[in-house]
């Protein structure tokens, strides 16, 4: 019977061997960053420029992956669906794609996502609006979302706000209208969120997306915890609509064209919340919030 067990043991340790063994010949193979746990690799990061289809099908295999990073070249519905196989997923981030928003059901695959961070998606895809994104309340687990880069504006936001279990959103550098943040009210589990500006395009209103009037939205989010403003000119009077929040812990302000003397009315108001600010310099007034962001 011990002579038993212990060759079983031989064997689960030769077969985890291999495993691995092969798991690291694909990673050498498409030019990856790895790191492993236990004798098996748990992280991946890899530039996608030189990918074809056969090596996201030899990605697809590394079936023990936990954190996955892909950037360099965008990704494709079916190129999406290829890695629907790295069920033990938890962390992806995704720097740029061409998925259009049915494309975005292939997610639905990753049940134990925790974290979804995607950099310039379906930039200047025609037809992509960021409704995709509604798919994403299927992934129970799901917590933390980024959002960044987009040219994509309210439907993505609308979408969001159907993601009812998400803890934390960050967006910023997308399309969306003042209107937009309107959305997000409904998320009744959001502890932490970051607000950043719209970036301007042909045709658009040079309205900020982002001013004194978001906060009274963003007031309504009772759960909030933390937030992070940039890229906007706000005013003491404007944040302090957030005052009513019950739970609120800490403020952090950057590239944000707000006086001295107004941070510290802020912070004396709500003596119980860290306001972390960094003051704008000229130059970064000049160059992000009139001649990028154009407010």
């Amino acid at each position: 019977m011990k002579f038993a067990l212990t060759l079983m043991l031989i064997l689960i340790l030769a077969m985890s061997n291999t495993t691995a063994g092969s798991d690291l010949e694909i990673i050498r193979s498409i030019g990856a960053s790895w790191r492993q746990q236990g004798g098996i690799v748990v992280e991946l990061k890899t530039d996608c420029t030189n990918f074809e289809d056969e090596h996201y099908q030899k990605l697809g295999q590394l079936t023990s992956l936990k954190s996955l990073s892909i950037s360099g070249k965008n990704l494709s519905d079916h190129q999406l669906e290829m890695l629907s196989g790295l069920t033990e997923l938890e962390s992806i981030l995704i720097n740029g794609s061409e998925l259009t928003d049915e494309g975005y059901h292939h997610f639905k695959a990753f049940q134990k996502l925790r974290t979804l961070s995607l950099f310039h998606p379906s930039r200047n895809c025609e037809g992509f609006t960021g409704a995709g994104l509604a798919y994403l309340k299927d992934l129970p687990k799901l917590e933390r979302l980024t959002f960044a880069g987009a040219t994509a504006g309210d439907e993505a936001f609308e979408a969001v706000g159907q993601i009812s279990q998400l803890k934390e959103f960050r967006q910023w550098h997308n399309w969306e209208s003042p209107n937009a943040i309107k959305h997000l009210v409904g998320l009744k589990h959001l502890e932490s969120l970051q607000i950043g500006q719209r970036l301007p395009h042909r045709d658009s209103s040079l309205t900020p997306s982002f001013d004194n009037e978001t906060l009274k939205t963003v007031a309504q989010i009772k759960s909030l915890k933390r937030l992070s403003f940039q890229e906007a000119r706000l005013s003491a009077s404007g944040l302090m609509q957030l005052q009513p929040l019950p739970n609120l812990e800490q403020i952090k302000l950057s590239l944000i064209d707000i006086t001295k003397s107004d941070v510290e009315t802020i912070k004396a108001a709500m003596p119980t919340v860290e306001v972390d600010w960094t003051p704008i310099t000229e130059a970064e007034e000049e160059a992000t919030l009139k001649k990028k962001l154009k407010i």
